[in-house]
C-alpha cells in the first residue's frame, strides 16, 4: 500500500512534466517591437564605431612580461616541457621515437637517392631539422622529415644546403589553410613520378607522361632482381654486388659536417623552386598538424609552425640538408605506438646522431632496391588518391574539377608547374563562381517574419506589392553587372525598356511643346506686323512678358529663335517633373506590379566603389518606373563602409536601410508610394 501511495505522485508528476513539454512545443512566437530602420537601429542600440586597436604599439612595448611573452611565444618548449607528465607518457615517447628512428633510417637515405644527393644527407636531413622543430614546433605528432613530393622538387643537379639557399627560409605569419583537392591530388602524381624515378634512374625534369612507357620495361627488365630486397646481410656476405652488379648505397662518412654558409649567386636562379616547396612543405606540415591536433585535443598556432618549419630548415641548409616538412606515414608510426609529445621526435634525431657519428659504415651494402621497395611502400597511400573521383563526383563536382586539372597538369608539366596551374585555376574557380551565385526572389513563410526562396519553398508567398530579392554571394565589381541584370530579370519588368520609352515619350511632348510654341509666336508676328508700330511694341512687350515668366534675368527686349528653344525646353523640364504628367500612366506605359522592392543584403560582407554605383542605378532606376528601393539586413561593417564611400545622401537615406526584412516589408506596406519622414511604425509578429 505504502508503494502504491508513494508510485502515485511521481506518475502524476511524470505525468505534469510531459504536458508542460508538449505546450512549449506548442507555444507560439509572438514579439511587439517597433520598425527599425538604420536610423532609428543607431539610436536604440546607441551604436558607435568600433575602438581601433594599434597593434603596432603592443608590438613597441618594452618590458619585463613583455619579452617573457615573445619568448614564450616563439619558443613553445619552454611551456610545455616544464609540465612534461614523465610517468605517464616517457615510456610512450621512447618506444614511439625508436621506432620512427628504424623508419627514418632507410627513409632518409632513400629520398637522397632520390634526390639526387649522397645518402648521408638524408641522415643529416632527419637530425638537424627534426631537433629544432622540437625547440620551435606547436604540434605533437607530426613527425618532421623529408616527404614523397619534396625530394622532386628539389631539383637534381643543383646544390642544396650550404652550397645554395635554403627552399624554406621563410618566416614571419601567414595563416594558412591547406586546401586537399589542390595539394593532394597533385601529391597522387608525384607519387607516379617517385616510383619512376626510385625504380629505374635518377630524377629527370621530363614530364611524366614521357617516363611512365620506360618505367614499365625497366621493371619488367628488373623484375628477378627484386628478389634481394631486405637482404642487406645477403648482400655483404654474397657480395652480391660485385657478382650479380647490384646498386647498393655506397660509402657513408661518419662524423658531422661543418655549417658553410649558402651561395648567395644562387638566390636568384633557386627563387622560384623555393617558393613552391615552401608551399608544398607548410600545407602537408599544417594540414596533418591540425588533423592530429583536433584528434588529441590540442592547438596548433600556424604562425609558429611557419616560424618552426623556416628555422629547421634555416638552419639544416648550413649543414648540407635538403627541404623536409612532415611525413605523414611516419607521424602516423608516431602517433600510433605512443608517442605524446616531441620528445618522441628528439629522441628520434638523437638515434640518428648516433649512426651518423658511428653507425653509417654499416650500411655501406645496402640494396637501393630495398630503399625503392620502401619508397613504394610509402607512396601507396598517395596513388590510393586516384580512388577519390568517385566520391568527389557526389560530394562536390567543383572539387572535380580541381583534381582533374591538377592531375592532368602535374603529369603534363612537372609537379611545381602542376601545383601553380592549381593554384591559378582555382582562384579562377573562385571568381566564375561568385560570379554565378543563386539569385533569388523571396516570399514569406505564413504567419511567420521569415522568408525563403519562393522556388523552393512552395508555401513561401510573395507580398503582394513588395518584391524581395536576394543574392547568395557578396556583390563587388566582379558580379555587379550580373547582379543588376538578375534582379531586372526576376522583377518579371523590363525596366531598361520602360525607361527608354518614358524618355522617347517625354521627349516626343517636349517636342510637341515647343512646335506649338514657335507656331504661336508665328501668329503673334504676322498680327504685329498687319497693325502699327504702337501695337507692334505692345506685342512684343507682352511677348517679352510671357518670356520673361520662363526665363529669368533677361536684359534684351528682342525674342530670338536660340532664346525661345531654351525657354521651350525649360518649360518641358518643369512638366516632366510634374508628377500628373510623367507618370507611367498618364503616358500610357504599363506599370509594374509591385510598388516597393526590397534588397536582402544580408550575403555582403564588403562593398567596393562598383557596387555602390550598381546599387545607386538601382535605386535610380527603379524609381524612373515609380518603384520605391528599400535595403535590408546589412552587417554594421558594410553600412560603414556605405557611409565611408558616401552612399547616404538626400535622396537615399538610412530611412530606406532597415534592420531585416520583415521590418521593410512592413514599412513598404503601410507605404505604397515614398514618405520621407514618416512615423515610426508597430510590428507584431
Amino acid at each position: 500500500m505504502g508503494l502504491a501511495d508513494a508510485s502515485g505522485p511521481r506518475d502524476t508528476q511524470a505525468l505534469l512534466s510531459a504536458t508542460q513539454a508538449m505546450e512549449l512545443r506548442r507555444r507560439d512566437y509572438h514579439m511587439e517591437r517597433p520598425l527599425l530602420n538604420q536610423e532609428h537601429l543607431e539610436e536604440l542600440g546607441r551604436w558607435g564605431s568600433a575602438p581601433r586597436t594599434r597593434q603596432w604599439q603592443t608590438w613597441l612595448q618594452c618590458s619585463r612580461a613583455r619579452a617573457r611573452a615573445l619568448l614564450l611565444q616563439h619558443l613553445p618548449v619552454l611551456v610545455w616541457l616544464p609540465r612534461y607528465p614523465v610517468r605517464d607518457w616517457l615510456v610512450g615517447d621512447l618506444l614511439s621515437g625508436l621506432s620512427v628512428a628504424i623508419m627514418q633510417l632507410p627513409q632518409g637515405l632513400a629520398y637522397a637517392l632520390l634526390a639526387g644527393l649522397p645518402p648521408v644527407f638524408g641522415l643529416y636531413s632527419s637530425f638537424y631539422p627534426v631537433f629544432i622543430y622540437f625547440l620551435f614546433g606547436t604540434s605533437r605528432h607530426i613527425s618532421v622529415a623529408t616527404p614523397g613530393p619534396l625530394p622532386l622538387l628539389t631539383a637534381p643537379g643543383r646544390p642544396t644546403g650550404g652550397a645554395g639557399p635554403d627552399p624554406l627560409r621563410l618566416r614571419g605569419h601567414l595563416p594558412v589553410r591547406a586546401s586537399c583537392p589542390r595539394l593532394y591530388h597533385s601529391c597522387s602524381c608525384a607519387g607516379l613520378r617517385l616510383t619512376a624515378q626510385v625504380c629505374v634512374w635518377p630524377p629527370s625534369e621530363q614530364p611524366l607522361w614521357a617516363t611512365v612507357p620506360h618505367l614499365l620495361l625497366e621493371v619488367c627488365r628488373k623484375l628477378p632482381q627484386s628478389k634481394l630486397i631486405g637482404a642487406t646481410g645477403i648482400s655483404y656476405g654474397m657480395g652480391l654486388k660485385h657478382r650479380f652488379e647490384v646498386d647498393v648505397v655506397g660509402n657513408i662518412p661518419a662524423g658531422l659536417v661543418p655549417p658553410v654558409a649558402p651561395n648567395t649567386q644562387l638566390f636568384s636562379k633557386l627563387v622560384g623552386s623555393a617558393f613552391t616547396i615552401a608551399v608544398v612543405g607548410f600545407a602537408i606540415a599544417i594540414s596533418l598538424g591540425k588533423i592530429f591536433a583536433l584528434r588529441h585535443g590540442y592547438r596548433v598556432d600556424s604562425n609558429q609552425e611557419l616560424v618552426a618549419l623556416g628555422l629547421s630548415n634555416l638552419i639544416g641548409g648550413i649543414f648540407q640538408c635538403f627541404p623536409v616538412s612532415c611525413s605523414m606515414s611516419r607521424s602516423l608510426v608516431q602517433e600510433s605506438t605512443g608517442g605524446n609529445s616531441q620528445v618522441a621526435g628528439a629522441i628520434s634525431s638523437l638515434f640518428i646522431l648516433l649512426i651518423i657519428v658511428k653507425l653509417g659504415e654499416l650500411f655501406h651494402d645496402l640494396p637501393k632496391a630495398v630503399l625503392a621497395a620502401i619508397i613504394i611502400v610509402n607512396l601507396k597511400g598517395m596513388l590510393r588518391q586516384l580512388s577519390d573521383v568517385r566520391s568527389l563526383w557526389k560530394a562536390n563536382r567543383a572539387d572535380l574539377l580541381i583534381w582533374l586539372v591538377t592531375f592532368t597538369a602535374t603529369i603534363l608539366l612537372n609537379l611545381d608547374l602542376g601545383l601553380v596551374v592549381a593554384v591559378i585555376f582555382s582562384l579562377l574557380l573562385v571568381v566564375v563562381r561568385t560570379q554565378m551565385p543563386h539569385y533569388s526572389v523571396l516570399g514569406q513563410v505564413p504567419d511567420t517574419d521569415i522568408y525563403r526562396d519562393v522556388a523552393e519553398y512552395s508555401e513561401a508567398k510573395e507580398v503582394p506589392g513588395v518584391k524581395v530579392f536576394r543574392s547568395s554571394a557578396t556583390v563587388y565589381f566582379a558580379n555587379a553587372e550580373f547582379y543588376s541584370d538578375a534582379l531586372k530579370q526576376r522583377c518579371g519588368v523590363d525596366v531598361d525598356f520602360l525607361i527608354s520609352q518614358k524618355k522617347k515619350l517625354l521627349k516626343k511632348r517636349e517636342q510637341l511643346k515647343l512646335k506649338q510654341l514657335q507656331k504661336e509666336e508665328k501668329l503673334q508676328k504676322q498680327a504685329a506686323s498687319s497693325k502699327g508700330a504702337s501695337v507692334s511694341i505692345n506685342v512684343n512687350t507682352s511677348l517679352e512678358d510671357m518670356r520673361s515668366n520662363n526665363v529669368e534675368d533677361c536684359k534684351t527686349m528682342q525674342v530670338s529663335p536660340g532664346d525661345k528653344m531654351e525657354d521651350a525646353t525649360a518649360n518641358g523640364q518643369e512638366d516632366s517633373k510634374a508628377p500628373d504628367g510623367s507618370t507611367l500612366k498618364a503616358l500610357g506605359l504599363p506599370q509594374p506590379d509591385f510598388h516597393s522592392l526590397i534588397l536582402d543584403l544580408g550575403a555582403l560582407s564588403f562593398v567596393d566603389t562598383v557596387c555602390l554605383k550598381s546599387l545607386k542605378n538601382i535605386f535610380h532606376d527603379f524609381r524612373e518606373i515609380e518603384v520605391e528601393v528599400y535595403m535590408a539586413a546589412c552587417q554594421s561593417p558594410v553600412v560603414s563602409q556605405l557611409e565611408a564611400g558616401h552612399f547616404f545622401d538626400a535622396s537615399i537615406t538610412k530611412k530606406h536601410l532597415f534592420a531585416s526584412v520583415h521590418d521593410a516589408v512592413t514599412f513598404a506596406l503601410q507605404h505604397p508610394r515614398p514618405v520621407p519622414d514618416s512615423p515610426v511604425s508597430v510590428t507584431r509578429l
